[in-house]
């Protein structure tokens, strides 16, 4: 007769730790790398749980690749999925990472950029080849900021769009 899923998680609650450590070599095929009690009566649980139920999906086998390669998740797991209705195997492939073109400190083209400087709000709005201030384009922001100051300044640290702090200045 087959025992519930109910019956066999009852079943290890009474084990000791090495009863577990036997069982743990028997399901998994393997020494256990804890003697902690709880630890591997979780470990067994969960497998007598996922054979029973049929183990994972196989997306969810495909996620875990994804972030064990370390690799773009999104667009791994899309291109993987391609790859599979094409036919092509998995292991046969190659993937590589996408740079975004634009400089991540910025906001994307038709964003703005506002600064609060001696008492006058500063707008400037970015766009596809530079930045637009007051009726004129610029090139960069350094070009605003000494427009605006009369004295040279990186421009992302004048705007305040510097990742880090630097030298107090922001």
């Amino acid at each position: 007769m087959k025992r519930t899923l109910r019956e066999q998680i009852g079943e290890l609650v009474k084990m000791n730790v090495a009863e577990f450590q036997q069982q743990y070599r028997d399901v998994f095929g393997e020494e256990p790398a804890s003697a902690h009690r709880q630890f591997l009566f979780r470990k067994i649980a969960w497998r007598v749980q996922a054979d029973r139920g049929g183990g994972l999906p196989e997306s969810v086998h495909e996620i875990a690749r994804a972030i064990a390669k370390d690799a773009a998740l999104r667009i791994r797991v899309i291109s993987n999925a391609d790859k599979r209705r094409a036919g092509i195997p998995l292991e046969q492939t190659v993937t590589t990472t996408i740079s975004p073109d634009h400089d991540s400190r910025l906001p994307m083209p038709g964003g703005l950029i506002v600064k609060q400087f001696k008492g006058q709000t500063i707008v400037v709005k970015v766009v596809d080849d530079g930045f637009e201030y007051g009726d004129r384009r610029y090139s960069s922001l350094s070009a605003i900021a000494q427009e605006i100051t009369g004295t040279k300044w990186n421009g992302f640290l004048f705007f305040g769009l510097t990742k880090e702090k630097t030298n107090g200045r922001r």
